[in-house]
């Protein structure tokens, strides 16, 4: 059996492989509601063989969406939507996850294929929260500076919204606090300036993730683990850096954290990144390392060679997959043939499972 097909136990919840989708935004939602898009789109995945489909970033405050197009669950009629997808990805023996967010001072902002920079209130936009004044780039509005009653909003919305995920049927939670969204504003000195009990210190710009973290797990089941997503560096100096995460990673992993998922950047515009194959692997594995904490890789991991390399050396528990999903939403299930490993196909594909060459043989 190969490292990518064996099960994954954290907690109470055995995932089947140790593949999993990557929260990706499709901005194709309604007021925050799923709609058949995100049920085709996440249900495919699903039936591809993914271990653990997890949703894109649902905004946990109307405030809190990237894009007017974003799903959120911050009302039932949301959570609603979302039980006939996880409805459907349980029937094809995949975990659904859902990652709770809120996008702070990048909130309100254009779909990718519309623009970028603010949407203004003029055109269904909104001022965005944050911890300090500091719009994300020149152009862009200026976020509201959150109080400590606007800080405590957010940590009850986590919990309501994390309510509701369990009442739709997810089997995983996890925290957003990437990709310079609000609780990644909040752990960076360079989008943090604030002189309170949340600013400047290390302690203190942790301060709101831990909390999250902590009446997360005060709310959830026993057996149900909780995911938080990081960005292990900001790739701009004077910013959050690797040594922070790792920090961070042992705190969390003593709130019961059960797994961090390590992503990068997105803090600043004038990040400067350094792209490879798995270019954020060696963050995973030193997290994984130091903190003792399983950890998940992300970032241009393609081949199912590598993914298996990522995991046979120890440098992570889970792979999780995004833009090569969207090219071959069926990966899982030609990984597993290339890999040589047998596996479960929805029973209207067998027929297509019998005739499969895998791409590692010879031609001719």
């Amino acid at each position: 059996m190969t490292k990518l097909f064996q099960p994954l136990t954290l907690r109470g919840l055995t995932l089947p492989n140790r593949i999993a989708v990557s929260p990706m935004c499709q901005y194709q939602a309604q007021d925050g509601v799923p709609h058949d898009w995100h049920l085709v789109h996440l249900g495919g995945l699903a039936q591809g063989g993914a271990g653990l489909v997890i949703t894109e970033a649902a905004a946990v405050l109307p405030d809190g969406r990237i894009s007017p197009d974003d799903l959120g669950i911050w009302n039932m009629a949301q959570a609603e939507g979302l039980a006939r997808i996880v409805h459907f990805i349980r029937s094809q023996g995949a975990v659904p996850g859902i990652q709770l967010a809120h996008a702070g001072r990048k909130a309100s902002t254009f779909a990718p294929w519309r623009g970028s920079g603010s949407v203004l209130a003029a055109d269904g936009g909104w001022t965005p929260v944050a911890p300090s004044p500091l719009p994300f780039d020149m152009g862009w509005t200026v976020p509201t500076t959150l109080d400590e009653a606007g800080i405590l909003t957010v940590i009850e919305a986590f919990m309501d919204a994390a309510r509701r995920a369990m009442a739709a049927g997810f089997q995983v939670i996890e925290v957003h606090a990437a990709h310079g969204y609000l609780l990644h504003q909040f752990l960076s000195p360079l989008s943090n300036h604030r002189e309170d009990a949340y600013g400047g210190s290390f302690e203190n710009r942790t301060r709101l993730v831990r909390e999250v973290v902590g009446a997360l797990r005060n709310i959830l089941p026993e057996e149900l683990p909780l995911f938080v997503r990081i960005s292990a560096t900001d790739w701009a100096e004077g910013g959050w850096d690797l040594d922070q995460s790792v920090a961070l990673a042992k705190e969390l992993k003593a709130l019961g954290v059960d797994l961090v998922d390590c992503s990068s950047g997105g803090l600043v515009p004038h990040q400067k990144i350094t792209l490879g194959p798995g270019y954020q692997v060696p963050f995973a594995a030193r997290i994984r390392v130091e903190a003792g904490l399983p950890t998940g890789a992300v970032g241009l991991i393609t081949e199912p060679q590598q993914a298996e390399q990522i995991l046979a050396e120890g440098s992570a528990d889970l792979v999780l997959l995004a833009r090569e999903l969207l090219r071959d939403p069926r990966w899982p299930l030609r990984a597993a043939n290339i890999l040589g490993v047998e596996v479960p196909w929805p029973a209207s594909y067998t027929r297509a499972a019998k005739g499969h060459v895998p791409l590692r043989r010879p031609l001719g």
